[in-house]
């Protein structure tokens, strides 16, 4: 379980093939670690298997790479899983990928920066003005939708200088798509209606 809010942002130092899968070696800014612990990679829970002080390395499965864009990345937000006794500061964080999420705009607005991404419609019904959503990794809230249509929902997004310069956000592109975790209660809510909704 994390909350989304980043501790650190580190290079993919090497990405390797192993059949249908990828193993990752990502820059270790954490120091001592725990084999099998769990680190959210850009909003992907996974694995440590193995670690020293200048690397950490990652096994990355073949539905993982499916739904996300970890084989494309060459830098990653990170965190580590929430202990008990810490703040909750974000929303609750699964590291489950729901899809991807692609930047429609990103728009320097004096000391804030507005994000705008494409959300599938498979996905809008869980993302509500003011609610939380995860993008890469980080606990964002939705200012607005702006659109629906076919192709999804389009919200709108503030970045506070922050989150800008403490993530890699700033490197990010018009066009390229994001790992998107829509709220963890939102899907428990719908499950728990759907016998009460009409046919």
């Amino acid at each position: 379980m994390f909350t989304g809010l980043v501790s650190a942002c580190a290079p993919v130092l090497k990405a390797e093939s192993v059949g249908d899968s990828l193993r990752i070696r990502v820059a270790n800014p954490y120091g001592k670690l725990e084999a099998g612990e769990s680190i959210a990679v850009s909003g992907v829970c996974l694995t440590v298997e193995s670690f020293d002080e200048r690397e950490m390395s990652f096994f990355v499965s073949p539905e993982t790479l499916r739904r996300t864009t970890l084989a494309q990345r060459t830098e990653v937000n990170l965190e580590r899983a929430l202990l008990v006794s810490d703040r909750l500061g974000g929303h609750v964080v699964q590291g489950h990928v729901d899809g991807m999420a692609e930047i429609v705009a990103i728009q320097n607005q004096e000391q804030v920066w507005r994000l705008e991404v494409r959300v599938p419609r498979t996905l809008s019904q869980y993302c509500v003005a003011k609610g939380s959503i995860c993008l890469d990794g980080i606990s964002l809230t939705i200012n607005e939708i702006l659109d629906r249509n076919e192709s999804g929902d389009l919200l709108w997004i503030q970045i506070i200088p922050h989150t800008w310069n403490h993530t890699h956000l700033h490197t990010l592109k018009v066009g390229e798509k994001m790992n998107l975790e829509v709220d963890l209660f939102a899907k428990y809510v719908e499950r728990l209606c759907q016998p009460y909704s009409k046919p």
